[in-house]
């Protein structure tokens, strides 16, 4: 079981590694330039007006003011700015094979003075960090986005991507998959945010598991979970592959 183990764990980082280094097609094919125009006001009558005109109401804010220590908030909110982006823009990324990535991808931000207008107020890089959607429609009512630039250290929610469970020894053997974690939680510089991670499963036979410890990411990165020994996979055993091996 040891050895089997190391041989997974291996092919892990190698696949991890790739992931980090390549961008995804989310970033290459489907690259948006996000348009926002400013908002006055706020309120519930203010934006449902926004959103019948095609528009979805949105904040853009240093992640800092999210810090329960005053101490570690900027001074100013110079770039604290309400804005809208189009609803149209939104649902076509959010439509997109990698729009589960949308919450650890950067974007170009345009500030213009209004729609159409040529004028550009502020610009910048972007993280969307929320989306709020109506709970029965699922519609985006409004975006949460926050400063990106370089150099910039960013708590990300990072997605796991499991590969291979259609080939997955365990599985084969009539195991299931338990996908314990399906994001992991860095601190990470702006220009190292990795969009996903990827993990191998076809290596894992029914009781191994793959440790939060085993992803390999970028040295910059640091896992802000206080147990990296929490698996995020496990195969375990079900009774219909308990029958399976006894009719055999």
């Amino acid at each position: 079981m040891a050895q089997r183990w190391r041989s997974a764990a291996g092919h892990l980082r190698t696949v991890a590694a790739a992931t980090r280094r390549g961008p995804s097609s989310f970033r290459s094919s489907c690259y948006h330039t996000i348009q926002a125009i400013p908002r006055e006001f706020t309120g519930s009558r203010v934006s449902a007006r926004e959103r019948t005109q095609g528009r979805i109401p949105a904040v853009v804010f240093f992640q800092t003011l999210l810090e329960k220590d005053p101490t570690t908030r900027p001074s100013f909110s110079s770039k604290k700015h309400l804005v809208t982006v189009e609803r149209k823009q939104i649902k076509t990324i959010l439509k997109s094979p990698d729009a589960f990535s949308f919450c650890s991808t950067r974007f170009p931000l345009q500030i213009r003075a209004g729609s159409g207008s040529s004028h550009l107020l502020e610009s910048g890089t972007v993280l969307p960090i929320k989306i709020h959607r109506d709970e029965e429609s699922g519609k985006v009512l409004n975006l949460v986005f926050v400063w990106a630039e370089d150099g910039m250290n960013l708590k990300v929610d990072v997605p796991v991507v499991f590969k291979g469970e259609d080939v997955c020894l365990g599985v084969q053997k009539g195991g299931m998959l338990n996908k314990i974690r399906t994001s992991v939680k860095y601190l990470c510089p702006s220009e190292h945010i990795p969009s996903k991670i990827e993990v191998d499963v076809s290596n894992l036979d029914i009781e191994d598991k793959i440790f939060i410890r085993d992803i390999e990411v970028h040295p910059s990165l640091k896992l802000l979970s206080k147990n990296e020994n929490m698996p995020i996979c496990k195969v375990v055993p079900t009774s219909l592959g308990h029958q399976a091996k006894e009719d055999q």
